[in-house]
């Protein structure tokens, strides 16, 4: 099983609000059909999610945000993922749209729900999932990131490999040579965040991915825009990126 996240700056224009990288996207789902086991797919939120948090102030702690600012961030994502379900459905593949309310009670994953996920998957179906504004309890709402989902489902699934789409070649170990850091082995790493991405930007993503390296699985990062790279990685275990190594060998 192949666990796959499509950052928000590969999905979207992150510098121009409420606006889609349609190329990208179809691309992607063009290269996903070369890929002959179970996916799950989690998006990002991008110029849509992302834009809005902003706006209203929404972070990854429960709070009591404006009730105004959970209903626009949910309709958005919503609006963003079925863009997403589009472009698969046009591809001749099968997508299956979760929001994260299936599977998460409060800021908790729901394990029996997320192992139905990976029963889903294995029919052919490809479940895809987003990062989302949720409900807590005690009028207190959160975001969850699409980087958090990731972990969640990794945990309690254990995907052969857990890939990153990023809008870069992977982390570079220094941001003006873009010298690439091909491999690490579930270390963590600094990078600089987009001051528009609020659930963390690069250093979320990458401690995300340290996490489930830590656990034995391997995670991949990866240029979106040369989707040809995920289904090397899938297919030929070649990985023109970062990949952070596992217990397991890939």
């Amino acid at each position: 099983m192949i666990l796959i996240k499509l950052g928000g700056s590969i999905i979207t224009n992150k510098e121009k609000p409420l606006s889609v990288r349609k190329k990208a996207i179809e691309n992607i789902s063009k290269s996903l059909r070369k890929i002959n086991e179970p996916i799950i797919i989690v998006h990002g939120g991008g110029s849509y999610g992302h834009y809005w948090s902003v706006k209203y102030d929404m972070h990854t702690k429960e709070k009591k945000y404006d009730l105004r600012g959970v209903a626009i961030v949910k309709n958005s994502m919503i609006e963003l993922n079925k863009i997403i379900l589009d472009s698969m459905l046009k591809n001749k593949l099968n997508p299956y749209s979760l929001p994260p309310t299936d599977f998460m009670s409060g800021n908790k994953p729901i394990t029996k729900k997320i192992k139905e996920i990976a029963k889903i998957a294995r029919t052919g179906l490809i479940p895809v999932t987003y990062g989302d504004a949720l409900w807590y309890g005690q009028k207190k709402t959160y975001i969850l990131s699409g980087d958090k989902i990731m972990t969640h489902i990794a945990k309690i699934l254990k995907p052969r490999l857990c890939i990153f789409a990023l809008n870069e070649d992977g982390l570079y170990s220094d941001l003006k040579s873009k010298k690439l850091i091909y491999e690490l082995k579930g270390e963590r790493a600094t990078i600089s965040e987009n001051k528009m991405d609020v659930t963390g930007g690069m250093s979320r993503k990458v401690e995300e991915a340290s996490k489930i390296a830590k656990i034995g699985l391997n995670v991949f990062f990866v240029n979106g825009n040369k989707p040809e790279r995920i289904v090397k990685a899938v297919k030929n275990r070649t990985f023109e990126g970062t990949l952070f190594r596992g217990k397991r060998n890939v």
